[in-house]
């Protein structure tokens, strides 16, 4: 008897291992087909060559934030989409209006010079003729709290903490630094502050100021705020130390109006058996004006895109349902990714997984997710799959502004990891444009984000 049960178990065990090597296989070779087809014939690199340069800045409510939509429905159906539909969002609407000037006004007139600068978006205006005033210069939001109202009213507050350029993930030094930019202004009017100017978020020495966004609070005066580039700052810090009575001008005309329409582009290959469960992948749609947003987030949109051709082209019938999502308005707002969360628990929709690609088209490096330590651990034991295509970092916590709001109704999310070391340099700034893209390295972000997706609709998380 006891002889029979160990040879039972032995026997199980044997199947169970045989049964494991061969989904490994299958598995492992669904993904090489994958990568083949991505590398072959990848529609990612020629989606964004019109996106960025026939449509260009996708600033939402624009004009082109419009087209963008129209070419986005139109990109999903020639994948190969099942469906394509709208999901409608209310989006703010800011302009930035004539190019905005910066100048430094030294004691000796000899030494002025303009600076490169750039409204932060949702900035107020100066009015029409300027704010002239001296300049402060402050370390981080706590150097406020140091100096006091006594020494800060009435000037103009430089914000000038660097990125920390010790972290290796860059996006570790952008989350520290960015407080000053989105903060800044509601916190320096506190203190009797009349302007701000914040020091571009990029470890580069560049002479192109870095936008992004802002946030008032609605208890406090407003005040105008716009980015310096790091070289710019770097000259103006030095200057202060030598020139006590340094006034800077500022001149902006930017402005926020009425909120418009827009739209969410939604594109599904619907599920064989489950079709209200979803396996979600996206990108945002929108970009900042000042460059044509392919690095951000052009390259997200069509990975997420070329996630369905892949499939439709290697004749893949998954059982859930896989959407590829175009988000509006990350940059400066989140509506698209708020209204898409709304109606997924408005239509009692299952989400098993999101992933969002928002950090580049750089080589792909891994994956992070904000999900359980078991999920983390089964995510982790696919690695050996991966590891062939140099996607091998399965550890880190994040993911996506986007999908964050679905993490609220239980929803595993995941965020593609390319090489951040480069990405920083394009960032909101007029160089974040096509040819600044790798064909090769932007395909390979869409292969490995159908690759994770495969594995999510076979195995489960």
């Amino acid at each position: 008897m006891y002889m029979n049960k160990i040879k039972t178990s032995l026997i199980a065990a044997v199947y169970m291992l045989s049964a494991t090597t061969i989904i490994a296989q299958t598995d492992s070779a669904m993904i090489k087909k994958i990568y083949n087809e991505a590398l072959s014939n990848g529609k990612s690199y020629s989606n964004l060559d019109y996106l960025t340069n026939k449509i260009g800045g996708r600033l939402s409510g624009s004009p082109q934030a419009q087209q963008a939509v129209e070419w986005a429905f139109k990109a999903m159906k020639e994948a190969g989409a099942d469906t394509v539909y709208l999901q409608e969002c209310m989006v703010p609407h800011w302009v930035r209006g004539a190019k905005e000037v910066g100048k430094a006004i030294c004691s000796n007139p000899k030494d002025s010079r303009e600076l490169p600068v750039c409204a932060l978006g949702g900035s107020i205006a100066t009015p029409s003729d300027g704010i002239t005033a001296n300049v402060i210069e402050v370390m981080g939001l706590k150097g406020l709290e140091a100096l006091g109202k006594e020494k800060i009213k009435g000037k103009i507050v430089f914000f000038n903490e660097p990125m920390d350029p010790t972290f290796i993930g860059t996006f570790n030094a952008y989350g520290k630094a960015v407080e000053q930019r989105w903060a800044g202004p509601s916190e320096a009017v506190k203190y009797g502050a009349v302007a701000v100017v914040t020091r571009s978020c990029t470890l580069t020495q560049d002479d192109y100021p870095h936008t992004g966004s802002m946030g008032y609070k609605d208890s406090l005066n407003k005040i105008p705020a716009c980015c310096i580039s790091t070289n710019g700052a770097n000259w103006l810090s030095a200057e202060l130390k030598k020139d006590k009575d340094l006034k800077f001008f500022l001149q902006m005309s930017c402005n926020t109006l009425p909120d418009v329409k827009s739209y969410n582009v939604v594109g599904e290959i619907r599920g064989s058996e489950k079709k209200n469960e979803f396996i979600v992948v996206g990108g945002h749609l929108d970009s900042w004006d000042t460059g044509t947003g392919a690095h951000d987030d052009g390259a997200g949109v069509v990975q997420s895109i070329e996630v369905l051709r892949i499939f439709k082209a290697l004749g893949y019938k998954p059982k859930c349902t896989i959407r590829a999502v175009a988000f509006m308005n990350e940059e400066n707002g989140g509506r698209g990714g708020k209204k898409y969360a709304e109606l997924a628990k408005k239509n009692n929709e299952k989400h098993l997984a999101a992933i969002e690609s928002d950090a580049g088209g750089f080589t792909p490096r891994g994956f992070s997710s904000d999900v359980t330590p078991e999920v983390k651990a089964k995510l982790k034991s696919w690695r050996p799959l991966f590891e062939p295509y140099g996607v091998y970092d399965f550890g880190r916590d994040g993911s996506g502004s986007d999908i964050g709001p679905l993490k609220d109704q239980n929803v595993p999310c995941m965020e593609l990891s390319p090489d951040s070391q480069r990405y920083f340099i394009h960032h909101h700034t007029p160089v974040d444009t096509f040819e600044y893209i790798n064909q090769r390295e932007l395909e390979l972000g869409g292969a490995a984000m159908a690759a994770l997706v495969w594995m999510i609709a076979q195995h489960g998380l």
